[in-house]
């Protein structure tokens, strides 16, 4: 049973893992890659680390892929969510069928047409 288990976590994460990688390659500006890549991926290797520590059955084994997941858990948002800001900043430019710009205003630009 631990072995079926383990194959299906293991064969999500690969999955979410391709779903990044297609979401990089096909998503229309630096935001939306930024979100496919940050959500698919932090899911997709807390998939794998789950499989790897279900597969090992140590208790070290186990802590570290809870301690690596953990960490990704932690910093991956939260440095998507900042170079995402700094790319706002810079202004890069958002994708012509953007349709709210929630961060206009605070960011020292002028309001949307109509607000």
């Amino acid at each position: 049973m631990t072995q079926w288990l383990t194959g299906i976590l293991v064969l999500i994460g690969a999955l979410l893992m391709l779903l990044a990688a297609v979401g990089v390659l096909r998503l229309p500006d630096l935001f939306t890659r930024m979100q496919a890549s940050t959500k698919a991926s932090t899911l997709g290797l807390a998939c794998l680390l789950a499989g790897t520590a279900l597969q090992l059955a140590e208790v070290s084994s186990s802590i570290r892929a809870v301690s690596i997941g953990a960490f990704l858990m932690l910093t991956s948002p939260v440095s998507t969510h900042v170079i995402a800001r700094a790319a706002y900043l810079m202004r890069v430019p958002l994708w012509e069928g953007t349709v709210v710009d929630e961060w206009r205003e605070d960011a020292g630009g002028e309001p949307e047409a109509g607000t």
